[in-house]
């Protein structure tokens, strides 16, 4: 058999793309051997690409001149044909044809791959890591990262509908004093000098505001040197906005709209506008969590109206201390047994709980430790329209310091809402948590901190007044939650430069390290900074929870490990001494 002339071998359709109306035409197929199977003599070749997988049937001749194994990448040409009824495979798109082959060029042979691509066996996550490239012509793998661009296309189309121009910021930048450690680069031509790499455009995209670029978006990478967990990596990617001439309102609206273009277009869901908005002390007080899963009951209930005059002293106590009262009730036809709640009962001790205190729900012949402080039926009846439970019910209780209660509750209420599936799945619960505390106090650095970062606008702008306690100020920041997790967090920003000011000051900032950190950044809010806000999704996060996955891996392309390692590039690595030389840094070695 002739060997083909240069480029006869480029395909002329994809695997995923034969359909009958193809058969009697000669085509080229490019693609992977996932399988391979010999009838008799006859030999058929499943070929697969990304957009699917098409069947290949050889004679003993054609097979002859080739060599297949699993995973090498081949060339096929060849003639459409129907496949008879009885072989139609209904669970493929290409099912009713096959492509016999006149001609077969392995374009790269492979090794034989450390798993099956199309297998349904468990493979490790380091296994994965390693083989990337392997892993990455999973079919579920190519589905997920189909799904990413889809959804971030639809962002970025409803943006630039909305009136946004996309401008990019630098990636070397100022090391920031907020937030997560930085990630940073030496300076080869400033010795001693380093960069950093960005853990948000914060502060670009504010100075982007004063330069009248008053609709901003991006698709940014991030980076911060920090612990990882399931949602979280060392480099990531956001949807990063800003607006001028606005108000908490202007932002939510926008992203409400572009979150409703985005599920329509990328997803065929239709959501449910506009979103609810609840302030920060009340998704607190009600789902002891900041991030509240929405789509269940449940919430937290107060119960010092009962509790102040019950004979239980642990509860009397916690109430004369200046603390709370709490509980929640699961309802009856989710069955709590003994075990169960003394495993309850470790996870409230893990946070800080003396104990968990338990009953069950019952006007007359209630039970469980609480019992014998429900004396009778007024009390119960009392007890259970503050919980607004049913007879039945199990209700779990906490006591102490109010942010501890609050806590314990809520983790309590998130794991039991897990175990027994009280989430209904098909509902999209988004929500706006508002009004954050401004400032958070940190006893061991005997300093404050910004709760979100130190640009954002408080909701008083006199920040109290001279003596006010910086603990109960409230900001202007904002976080948007989807199912219980948050999605990302925005503010409206400071525009005035004596705020920022007395905000550095509250921060123990002082006028040295401010003029050296951010004195560019307050000339310009000094030079017309018109009011603006804005907001930064966590796209890994978005298109993970829109698979129903939990871990935002598998949806990216090249992921670190939970210790920020490079499995497949073996990254980070040592350099040769004369680079670090030519960039004047000497390594210490480790302990």
């Amino acid at each position: 058999m002739a060997t083909p002339l240069p480029g006869e071998w480029r395909r002329t359709h994809t695997c995923g793309e034969l359909r009958a109306s193809h058969v009697g035409q000669t085509v080229t197929l490019n693609g992977w051997v996932q399988a391979r199977r010999n009838h008799g003599g006859i030999y058929f070749i499943d070929l697969r690409d990304r957009y699917g997988v098409s069947q290949v049937v050889l004679d003993e001749k054609v097979a002859a001149t080739v060599r297949l194994g699993p995973e090498c990448v081949l060339s096929v040409r060849g003639k459409v044909n129907a496949r008879s009824a009885a072989n139609v495979n209904k669970e493929r798109d290409t099912g009713e044809i096959e492509l016999v082959a006149e001609h077969v060029e392995v374009l790269s042979p492979s090794r034989t791959p450390p798993f099956v691509v199309d297998g349904d066996e468990e493979v490790s996550t380091e296994t994965r890591l390693k083989y990337r490239y392997i892993d990455l012509r999973r079919p579920q793998m190519q589905k997920n990262l189909i799904h990413r661009a889809r959804l971030i296309s639809a962002m970025r189309r409803a943006f630039e509908n909305e009136g946004f121009l996309e401008v990019e910021t630098p990636i070397l930048t100022k090391a920031t004093p907020e937030g997560a450690r930085d990630y940073l680069v030496p300076s080869r031509v400033h010795p001693g000098e380093f960069y950093a790499l960005p853990q948000s455009p914060q502060i670009f995209k504010q100075i982007l505001m004063v330069g009248g670029i008053d609709k901003y978006f991006q698709v940014a990478r991030c980076f911060r040197d920090e612990d990882l967990r399931a949602d979280r990596q060392p480099e990531f990617t956001q949807l990063d906005m800003e607006m001028s001439f606005v108000e908490e309102d202007d932002v939510f609206a926008v992203w409400e709209r572009v979150m409703a273009h985005t599920f329509r277009e990328s997803m065929q869901i239709e959501l449910t506008l506009p979103f609810p908005r609840l302030r920060w002390e009340d998704a607190m007080e009600r789902f002891g969590v900041d991030k509240p899963d929405m789509r269940f009951g449940v919430e937290l209930k107060d119960l010092a109206p009962w509790a102040s005059t019950s004979t239980f002293g642990v509860f009397t106590a916690a109430l004369s201390a200046g603390g709370r009262v709490m509980g929640i009730a699961l309802p009856a036809v989710h069955a709590l047994s003994r075990k169960d709640i003394q495993a309850l009962e470790e996870v409230a001790k893990s946070l800080g709980a003396q104990g968990l205190a338990y009953w069950k729900a019952a006007r007359e012949g209630s039970s469980g430790p609480l019992a014998r402080f429900v004396p009778d039926a007024a009390s119960a009846e009392h007890l259970m329209g503050l919980l607004g439970a049913s007879a039945g019910d199990t209700c779990l209780f906490a006591a102490g310091k109010e942010s501890q209660v609050r806590r314990v509750l809520g983790e309590l209420r998130t794991q039991l809402g897990k175990r027994f599936g009280l989430a209904d799945r098909a509902i999209q619960a988004f929500a706006w948590v508002t009004h954050f505390p401004l400032f958070e106090y940190d006893a061991d650095a005997g300093r404050w901190f910004s709760a979100h970062h130190p640009f954002t606008a408080p909701e008083d702008w006199t920040l109290g007044g001279d003596g006010a306690d910086p603990g109960k100020l409230a900001s202007r920041s904002y976080d948007l939650v989807y199912n219980g997790w948050e999605l990302g967090s925005g503010s409206v920003r400071i525009h005035r430069p004596d705020v920022q000011e007395k905000v550095f000051q509250i921060l123990g900032i002082g006028p040295e390290e401010r003029q050296r950190k951010f004195g560019f950044f307050v000339e310009a809010l000094a030079s017309g900074a018109p009011p603006h806000a804005g907001f930064a999704m966590g796209l890994d996060r978005i298109v993970a929870l829109s698979l129903g996955l939990d871990n935002i891996r598998d949806v990216v392309a090249f992921p670190k490990t939970a210790s920020a390692t490079d499995l497949m590039c073996q990254a980070p690595s040592t350099v040769a001494p004369e680079q670090l030389a030519e960039v004047h840094v000497k390594c210490i070695p480790a302990p």
